[in-house]
């Protein structure tokens, strides 16, 4: 997961690809490694919506 996470492969590919019903169950099981990818969005959106 997080080798998938790290080459920014989308958390709902990635739910797929390990079989969970959904993203909220992915996020649950990996949440340590998903944290840094929903940090790097935040600021990533930070960015975008700067004023």
């Amino acid at each position: 997961m997080s080798l998938l996470s790290d080459q920014g492969i989308p958390l709902e590919e990635i739910s797929r690809l390990v079989g969970h019903s959904s993203t909220a169950v992915t996020e649950l099981v990996y949440r340590k490694q998903i944290r840094p990818v929903l940090q790097e969005g935040a600021v990533a959106m930070d960015r975008i919506f700067k004023t």
